[in-house]
């Protein structure tokens, strides 16, 4: 027999775990499906979240599965969610491993994945030297070289909010068209512009920061951290599968998922996502909150279900 849930999960990250516990308090049995390691798994520590600051991402959610466990109606499964169909109260769920689960609800918290360049040393310095998001990681190498790598139409707006935390700052855009306007405005505020593509990034592996950043004319640029927003992919392709509608976003160079901007759900009823697979401001406590939200209106939801039916029910035997 395939086990039926109130919900299934889909992403055992902040967002998911969030909308468990809220789940599970309201005793609406939930499945959680953890399909391995978070998008933030390279950083060495989580920040900017409120009694957690400077956790480990591993040890942040090992904290979020424990505080699970005394729930008997929520179970947390290692699993990948490979296929989905059905419609708003029955729902099938397809494993990794060929096993299926039925839900009411579907709630798709797999978050993103970054797409790193083709650049060497780029991918081996993301979260240790390269950095997605300031507000995480910008304290950590305040006042430090640094260097922004943007789109040409795009290099402003990252410079802006980078002085924030050091003033000895460079701009790279890879031979993208940076506007006149603002090429004006990066030589008034003394930032170096460099346009030519990257060669190699090098970082040094034991310091766990970024060193040198290295272009094709052979310039040498040594640099503590560089800030940038790679292209992002959805984790999964469930939503897609379900037929969600989605909208690309263009800061985040990405699809989301279109929702409520209320409720959180999806094009597709009965279907809700959290965290960063939607769209929003993508930070560990923005997915903290966002899974809290959205479990409590899938219970709205599961609720008013149980009453249309129960009331359904009475009509019938009175008829």
């Amino acid at each position: 027999m395939t086990d039926k849930y109130d919900a299934v999960i889909v992403g055992a990250g902040t967002a998911g775990l969030s909308a468990a516990l809220a789940l599970g308090r309201a005793m609406r049995r939930t499945l959680v499906l953890d399909g391995g390691a978070p998008r933030n798994a390279s950083a060495d520590h989580s920040h900017n979240l409120f009694t957690r600051d400077g956790v480990p991402p591993d040890e942040l959610l090992r904290l979020g599965k424990r505080d699970l466990e005394k729930y008997e109606t929520v179970a947390v499964r290692e699993g990948v969610a490979t296929g989905a169909s059905g419609a708003d109260g029955g729902f099938t769920v397809t494993l990794s491993d060929g096993d299926s689960v039925l839900a009411r609800k579907l709630l798709i918290a797999s978050g993103q994945t970054d797409v790193m360049p083709d650049v060497p040393g780029f991918a081996e310095a993301w979260g240790r030297g390269i950095y997605h998001c300031p507000f995480c990681h910008g304290w950590e190498v305040r006042e430090r070289p640094l260097a922004v790598y943007a789109s040409g139409e795009m290099v402003m707006f990252r410079v802006t909010l980078i002085r924030n935390w050091s003033r000895d700052l460079i701009a790279i855009t890879d031979g993208t068209e940076v506007p006149d306007k603002d090429r004006k405005k990066l030589d008034a505020l003394g930032v170096p512009l460099y346009e030519g593509p990257i060669f190699v990034i090098e970082s040094d592996a034991e310091e766990r920061k970024l060193t040198c950043i290295v272009l094709e004319d052979g310039t040498d640029i040594e640099r503590e951290g560089l800030f940038t927003n790679p292209p992002q992919r959805q984790s999964s392709g469930l939503a897609e599968m379900l037929g969600c509608e989605t909208e690309y976003v263009e800061m985040m160079q990405s699809h989301v998922i279109s929702a409520d901007p209320g409720t959180r759900e999806t094009t597709v009823k009965g279907v809700f996502v959290a965290g960063d697979a939607g769209k929003m401001m993508q930070s560990l406590a923005n997915a903290v909150a966002s899974g809290c939200a959205v479990g409590a209106f899938i219970t709205h939801a599961l609720c008013g279900d149980d009453v249309a039916a129960e009331l359904a029910s009475l009509t019938e035997k009175r008829a």
